[in-house]
């Protein structure tokens, strides 16, 4: 999944979930960045009130539900830095991609 197929299935997801009130950019690394907030999510650097770093096959595995989002969490395979009650709040984006 290139980061153009993310970008729009969360933008989807961030529709049905009724937007976040706060902002978020997942951090893939070298596979580059994505911001969201609000129901729309875009390819950027933006300054986001958390930051998650994960790869982008650990992501895409948790968007799948293949991977759980606290065992990524605790197994240093996904990093918060910022608020992370956002963090916490992204289970519903999750289970809509």
């Amino acid at each position: 999944m290139d980061n153009a197929d993310i970008v729009a299935k969360m933008t989807e997801a961030l529709g049905k979930a009724g937007g976040l009130d706060k902002s978020v950019k997942f951090d893939f690394g070298d596979d580059g960045k994505i911001f969201a907030s609000g129901t729309e999510a875009k390819e950027a650097d933006d300054d986001a009130d958390c930051t998650i770093s994960v790869s982008k096959d650990d992501f895409e595995a948790l968007a799948s539900g293949d991977l759980d989002p606290m065992m990524a969490f605790m197994s240093g395979k996904l990093k918060v830095a910022g608020d992370m009650s956002v963090a916490m709040g992204l289970q519903s984006l999750f289970s809509s991609m």
